[in-house]
């Protein structure tokens, strides 16, 4: 570790502030694993000494770094990193959870509380455009990263004729959409998310190892094939403490946003707006 933060400097030139090269420093020692969950990061005066940089200028970065996740601070004891939050993108390339872990170096784990074939609820049935009744697999899996503390519980509800062996395939050690895809031809095209956050039910709670009353993010999604049929819908919960999600926005350059600008600033007069009967 020492070898890592002491081929860094703080670029002197840079537009840069200071606080925010250190922290970037900072950040990406943790994201790549040179520090762990946990581990104890140098003091205050260390890290002045090592960057040749103000004690404000630490301050600064190491607030900003806790406000983000990254470490925990405790009285008398010193700065740590965190505990592992699972940050989760919205916009990239769309892919499970699975999938996801292990294209980020992380270890998925999944535990499967339910694979069975039930009817669709009202609201199911609403979201997979099929008739109430109708049969479809409910996949429940407690899912978890590198330890035994579970991140997420996610529910899915696919038709069951969309992929007959899903009741009985293997969803500990692959996949849902490595099965659709290598095992059914399926192939889940977008998706549209919902974002909540809810308090953790007990039954929820347990399953999580949190309080009751505690936190979750939750997410509702429905997934598509290329012609717009819907293919699944789950419901994933997400520990608040231990997940961080990702939003990247987009300008679309097709627009043309020189006509959107008011050629006035100036507000209707009042009379105008009650006067108006259209």
């Amino acid at each position: 570790m020492d070898t890592y933060l002491n081929a860094r400097r703080i670029d002197r030139d840079s537009y840069l502030p200071y606080y925010i090269q250190l922290k970037e420093i900072l950040c990406t020692a943790i994201d790549q694993h040179h520090w762990e969950p946990g581990d104890r990061i140098p003091g205050e005066p260390e890290l002045c000494d090592m960057f040749g940089v103000s004690r404000t200028v630490v301050r600064q970065a190491l607030n900003e770094m806790e406000h983000e996740g990254y470490i925990t601070r405790e009285k008398g004891k010193g700065t740590f990193v965190a505990q592992l939050k699972i940050r989760e993108s919205l916009m990239q390339k769309l892919t499970g959870f699975y999938q996801d872990m292990i294209d980020r170096g992380f270890t998925p784990r999944t535990r499967v509380l339910k694979q069975r074939i039930v009817k669709a609820s009202a609201k199911v049935a609403d979201h997979l455009e099929i008739a109430e009744g109708e049969p479809v697999i409910e996949i429940r899996r407690l899912r978890s990263v590198d330890e035994d503390v579970p991140l997420l519980l996610v529910t899915s509800y696919l038709p069951a004729n969309l992929c007959p062996l899903l009741a009985q395939a293997d969803l500990e050690n692959q996949s849902l959409y490595t099965v659709l895809e290598s095992h059914c031809g399926i192939f889940i095209m977008r998706g549209r998310r919902f974002i909540e956050a809810v308090a953790a039910r007990p039954d929820e709670a347990e399953l999580l190892q949190v309080e009751p009353g505690s936190p979750l993010v939750m997410i509702d999604s429905i997934s598509y094939d290329d012609n717009n049929t819907p293919l699944e819908y789950y419901r994933a919960l997400h520990r608040g403490d231990r997940s961080r999600f990702e939003i990247e926005l987009l300008r679309l350059p097709e627009r043309d946003f020189k006509n959107e600008v008011p050629t006035s600033t100036s507000l209707p007069h009042a009379n105008s707006l009650t006067n108006d009967k259209s």
